[in-house]
Order: structure tokens, then C-alpha cells, then sequence
């Protein structure tokens, strides 16, 4: 289980297919706190540490990344030098920053449109008809790992959904979300309270 709030971006420094792929990611992290099958959250998905090593401020760990997952996610996130958004899993009495976030991504959206906005960025956000009925304005959403707030909704001809997004700077700076383009592809998870209503709702009807 995770947050939301993002404490540090790791880069892929490697990556090996095997049955799996293998990642080996550098982080800034201690690795002498980084457990060997503790849930990291990388860019929204939750992956377990299977190795780890380096020193203080210059980490690294080792994931597997299996097929399906690299399937349902953004391929990008998955090469050699890619910028990962990286939380590790909520501890009993940790604070709840953000929202509850389980690291299992939805579907990928796509970035339709960027533009500044004061010292922010204004994003819209192309996602699929699937997610249509789980996004809501003023309700929250994972993008990329990050948790935010939805700051409006226009559905779409053929039942896609555009969502805006308002990204402040000191986000743009701790997370990958300020290197964001128009076309940029993201990892979507929607919000868990949205995802119950949901079936709550069908079943009633």
C-alpha cells in the first residue's frame, strides 16, 4: 500500500530479459534500509526487491517486471535510463500525505495537452472509456505514481475521458511529472473509494 507522495526519482540503470525483465534501479536511498522483498512503488507499479547494494545516497535495487505488467503499463518506463517516480510501501502510523494508492495500474493514459499556467502546468490527460466512470473533479487519481487532485473532466466521443491536471512546481521538480510532453505516456491507477462505489453501483442496478 502506498501514497501517493513520491520521496525520490531512481533511473533504470540496466535491464536484462529473462523469463522476466530484470531492472536494476539507482535511487538516493540508504540501502541498508531497503529490504530484500519490500514493495516499491515505481512510477505507480509496486515491484519487490529481490536484490539490493551501493552505498548511502548512491543505492541501487533489482526488480522483476513481468510480462503482464510491462503489458498494462507505459513501455517506456521499462528501458535503459528511464526516470522512475519511487515511494516504498506505507508503514503502520506513517502519515497519509496523499490518498490510498495499491500500485496496480489501471491503464495507460496519454498526455493531450500541456500549457503553463502561472508558475504551474496545466496537463490534460487522454484516458481510455474504461476509466470514465472512476474519474471525478475534485477526486483523486495516481499519475505516474504521484497522487493528485482531478481539476476537471470532459468525456469523450466514443466514451474516452480528458482530465486536467494542475502540476505546482516544487511537483514538477521531485518527480518525473515535470518532464512531461504533449504525447507523454503515463501510468493510471484510479482511486480505490471511486473503484467500490463503482461496483456498488452495479450491482445495484
Amino acid at each position: 500500500m502506498f501514497t501517493g507522495i513520491v520521496t525520490a526519482i531512481g533511473t533504470v540503470e540496466s535491464v536484462e530479459q529473462r523469463g522476466d525483465l530484470r531492472l536494476r534501479i539507482a535511487c538516493p536511498w540508504d540501502p541498508a534500509k531497503i529490504a530484500i522483498g519490500a514493495s516499491i512503488s515505481c512510477s505507480g507499479v509496486c515491484l519487490t526487491v529481490i536484490e539490493r547494494g551501493g552505498e548511502a545516497g548512491a543505492a541501487w535495487f533489482a526488480v522483476d517486471v513481468s510480462g503482464e505488467t510491462v503489458a498494462c503499463t507505459a513501455a517506456h518506463k521499462w528501458k535503459q535510463g528511464a526516470k522512475l517516480n519511487l515511494e516504498p510501501a506505507l508503514k503502520v502510523g506513517d502519515e497519509l500525505g496523499g490518498h490510498i494508492v495499491t500500485g496496480h495500474v489501471d491503464a495507460v493514459g496519454r498526455v493531450a495537452h500541456w500549457e503553463p499556467e502561472g508558475d504551474s502546468m496545466r496537463v490534460t490527460i487522454d484516458a481510455p472509456p474504461a476509466l470514465a466512470p472512476f474519474i471525478a473533479a475534485k477526486g483523486s487519481i495516481t499519475v505516474d505514481g504521484v497522487s493528485l487532485t482531478v481539476n476537471s473532466v470532459e468525456d469523450r466521443p466514443g466514451g474516452a475521458v480528458h482530465f486536467g491536471l494542475n502540476i505546482i512546481p516544487h511537483t514538477a521538480e521531485v518527480t518525473t511529472l515535470g518532464e512531461l510532453s504533449q504525447g507523454s505516456e503515463v501510468n493510471l491507477e484510479i482511486d480505490t473509494v471511486a473503484r467500490y462505489l463503482q461496483r456498488l453501483e452495479s450491482l445495484r442496478g
